[in-house]
């Protein structure tokens, strides 16, 4: 019986995380960048001898699906896309860094490349910086190239890195990091391409059937825990007739 119960109860506390979760992929269906996230639960029966009797349900694993989305054209100087894998490095304010697919870039007062959400972007040397009054291009290399007065120089190039998917863990920002810390090489092999956005990843016919999915499974675990309820009581009462 306690199995039942504590099985059901905390499966269905675990099964409305994951809707929560399904919800939350679901909004950011059309955020540049968005990495779909996913939920495994699984049963672990607990080690004391007070309890042995029952099990909980856990989230087995907090996973990410690292699958490219579609580039989409935007003509934007400032836009770019990761091409296949690979990521986009940003300066956190406490200058650690983190990573990103979202390469809806914009420049600030001071002439500095950020994201959206003001944070710079990452070069060979540090922040980015762009030469006011300037046209740029962004090669597919990472390279920063600025026309001035008929002159084409490059004037920065942007740290490009591609750490194992496995050492990445996504922070409640959205930007992943590597899990022991640290800074992520540049890797000379990714590629961007300059004028394109990367959508989100998240197939939004599949969230849905998962949302129905679990809908369906909070209604059984719900009438579980009603069925132990229902066995409870007629247990009571034949232990009462005796």
């Amino acid at each position: 019986m306690d199995r039942l119960i504590y099985t059901a109860m905390t499966g269905a506390r675990s099964t409305m995380d994951q809707q929560a979760a399904v919800a939350h992929n679901l909004a950011n269906a059309t955020s540049t960048g968005f990495r779909t996230e996913m939920h495994k639960l699984r049963a672990v029966e607990i080690q004391t001898e007070a309890s042995r009797t029952r099990a909980f349900v856990v989230d087995a694993s907090v996973a990410t699906d690292f699958s490219p989305g579609p580039l989409q054209y935007t003509a934007r100087p400032y836009d770019v896309a990761v091409e296949g894998k690979g990521w986009l490095s940003v300066q956190m304010p406490d200058g650690t860094e983190a990573y990103t697919r979202d390469g809806s870039l914009e420049v600030s007062p001071n002439g500095v490349l950020q994201t959206r959400s003001g944070l710079p972007i990452v070069g060979d040397g540090g922040p980015v910086t762009l030469p006011p009054d300037s046209e740029i291009v962004i090669g597919k290399d990472g390279s920063i190239s600025a026309l001035q007065n008929g002159l084409v120089n490059v004037v920065a190039q942007l740290k490009l890195v591609n750490p194992p998917e496995a050492d990445l863990v996504r922070g409640d920002d959205g930007l992943f990091r590597l899990q022991q810390g640290g800074v992520a090489p540049v890797d000379e092999n990714v590629r961007v391409a300059g004028g394109y956005l990367e959508g989100s990843n998240v197939n939004v016919v599949d969230q849905m059937v998962t949302m129905i999915s679990l809908a369906r499974q909070f209604e059984m675990q719900t009438r579980m825990l009603q069925t132990a309820e229902q066995n409870d009581r007629a247990a009571t009462q034949v232990l009462a007739a005796r």
